[in-house]
């Protein structure tokens, strides 16, 4: 079993809760890697998978750009590396987005064949948790929606892995996962269990 390198998006966000909840998972599966937090251009290239993080999506997606971050994270989602963006990570990935979207001139790395409504279930204090079932988990996931967006259209070969309410809240496209909610504030590791099977098919380990 060779090392492998899983890059956070270290700009903004729920950075060092996405690294502890990805170092318990290696751990319960038995398995190495090392967590390489992104904050400048360069990193992305040498990771074997990426995770974008939940926070202020326009923010993040400018300072991306600025930092010379989103060309790489394009050119390494091209090349089949596995991406799991979550929360304003998932509306980065989309092609589209919605009127708040298109007024602020937020940059999207369009990478998902997904339209998004960025704040699809209201502001900061009307954050939730509740359980949703996930394709492919055994139980549902209780997940934490935090200022969270949904997907309200996407292509055929987009697979959707969750809803909530009638809403897309998870879904994937090869080697892409976007997830609305937060599996990094739970105890549950399964959905980073799931994206570690996602670099298994990658040949990587």
């Amino acid at each position: 079993m060779t090392d492998i390198r899983i890059g956070i998006i270290a700009i903004q966000g729920n950075i060092e809760e996405h690294a502890n909840a990805m170092l318990k998972a290696l751990k319960h599966a038995n398995r190495r890697a090392e967590i390489v937090k992104i904050k400048h251009r360069g990193i992305v290239p040498t990771c074997d998978a990426l995770i974008i993080p939940g926070g202020e999506s326009t923010t993040l997606g400018r300072l991306m750009e600025r930092e010379g971050i989103s060309s790489e994270i394009k050119e390494a989602a091209h090349a089949g590396i596995p991406i799991m963006g979550t929360c304003a990570g998932l509306v980065l990935l989309a092609k589209k987005g919605d009127r708040q979207v298109d007024m602020t001139g937020q940059p999207l790395l369009g990478l998902m064949d997904i339209h998004v409504n960025r704040n699809a279930f209201g502001r900061q204090r009307e954050s939730f948790e509740c359980p949703v079932d996930f394709r492919g988990l055994d139980s549902p996931f209780n997940a934490v929606f935090i200022r969270a967006p949904c997907i309200t259209g996407c292509k055929e070969d987009v697979e959707v892995l969750s809803r909530y309410e009638g809403f897309i809240v998870a879904a994937r496209q090869k080697n892409i996962l976007a997830l609305a909610f937060h599996p990094e504030l739970t105890d549950d590791l399964r959905i980073h269990h799931y994206f570690l099977r996602m670099l298994d098919l990658t040949g990587t380990v």
